[in-house]
């Protein structure tokens, strides 16, 4: 696996970063992974997409569930977010 396949991206997550891929479309958006803890509904860890505030799609900011597509699985471009 290289420095910037998806083996490398759930690297990151699994060690607390947030990673995002070069070649998305919408910018400023990255994703993180969630482990559930006593207070949380799931049981499993998640991978969610954050969107910060003052972002065009999402002014106020949000959180959704990801799921990767074919695309974001074989991407050479993913990223560590700094």
């Amino acid at each position: 696996m290289g420095e910037s396949d998806i083996g490398y991206a759930i690297r990151l997550l699994h060690n607390g970063y947030a990673v995002r891929r070069r070649g998305w479309n919408g910018k400023g958006m990255w994703l993180l992974l969630q482990t559930p803890d006593q207070h949380s509904k799931m049981t499993m860890p998640y991978i969610y997409m954050e969107y910060p505030k003052g972002h065009p799609s999402y002014p106020e900011g949000s959180r959704v569930p990801w799921l990767a597509s074919q695309t974001d699985i074989l991407a050479k471009d993913w990223e560590l977010v700094e």
